[in-house]
């Protein structure tokens, strides 16, 4: 196997245990932040940190050997600031009304929707084991969707979350495309391209934060679990693909769970126990696919 892939994959699960941080950190500092503010500053913090990391790097050897963005590559990425300023603020309101755990697992159908648009629209190949990873992956979504499965009626949380992950699915076949590039300069990009959207549509809605710790806890948090993350996630992209690498990232998933009942106490009903159960055996098989690796 080449080593190139191997260490792909070792960043893909790196970028995936730096992402893990986000959701239940989000979710307390969201007590004192509006949702569409939050989406925001998480993907700002993602822009100033990187873009520092950037200036320390200058002049380096193999920062000059990356390739830049042009304009052929210009509607790969105004596709992906549109869809990175709606993904986060649906999370966000999913998240003010339903738990941590939850939405972790949930953002697991972010590999279905990763893999069947990379399948639909990009003519990505998805061999046996993959499609019995998103079958598995769907089914334990749908019952961390169904809020009571009396009435078949849908948690509106658990369907924000889902549309992010759909939104989110699609951005990471357009990132994809751009994975030949600089990935500082396209994580910039998408710092300051979707905070700045996000942070337009916030004022505008007259949403405000006014608690200068909780600011600067969310731009640092969007700077390590979304700048740091998606950096190395789109250098993964250049070796594995966007739907192996959305495979592997959902680890970040588990480790989101773990974080979360550790922190809020949260004891899980037996429909979450029986979905993450899906959802383990899902991801077994989308991170054991050996195809491009």
């Amino acid at each position: 196997m080449n080593t190139k892939p191997k260490t792909a994959v070792l960043w893909a699960i790196l970028a995936a245990a730096l992402y893990a941080i986000s959701t239940p950190i989000s979710k307390a500092l969201l007590k004192e932040i509006p949702p569409t503010m939050m989406a925001a500053l998480l993907y700002l913090g993602a822009g100033i940190g990187m873009s520092a990391i950037g200036w320390f790097r200058s002049g380096r050897e193999a920062v000059r050997s990356e390739m830049r963005l042009t304009r052929r590559e210009l509607p790969f990425t105004a596709g992906m600031v549109v869809l990175d300023i709606a993904a986060p603020i649906l999370l966000m309101i999913g998240l003010t009304v339903t738990t941590p755990a939850t939405v972790s697992l949930l953002n697991n159908f972010e590999i279905v929707a990763t893999a069947l648009i990379a399948l639909l629209l990009f003519k990505e190949s998805i061999n046996s084991r993959l499609w019995l990873a998103i079958i598995l992956i769907t089914a334990a979504s749908m019952i961390l969707s169904v809020g009571d499965f009396g009435s078949i009626s849908l948690s509106w949380g658990s369907v924000f979350v889902l549309l992010a992950a759909v939104c989110w699915g699609l951005e990471n076949n357009l990132t994809s495309k751009l994975s030949a590039k600089d990935p500082l300069q396209v994580v910039v990009i998408k710092g300051f391209g979707s905070g700045s959207g996000s942070l337009i549509i916030s004022l505008i809605l007259g949403e405000t934060a006014d608690r200068i710790g909780y600011i600067f806890a969310a731009l640092l948090l969007g700077f390590v679990a979304y700048g740091l993350s998606i950096y190395l996630y789109i250098y993964a992209q250049r070796y594995l693909g966007a739907a192996k690498t959305s495979a592997y990232y959902a680890i970040s998933r588990f480790i989101g769970v773990l974080l979360s009942l550790i922190m809020y106490f949260d004891l899980p009903p037996l429909s979450f126990i029986v979905a993450l159960i899906i959802m383990i055996a899902g991801t077994y098989f989308a991170s054991t696919d050996r195809k491009g690796t």
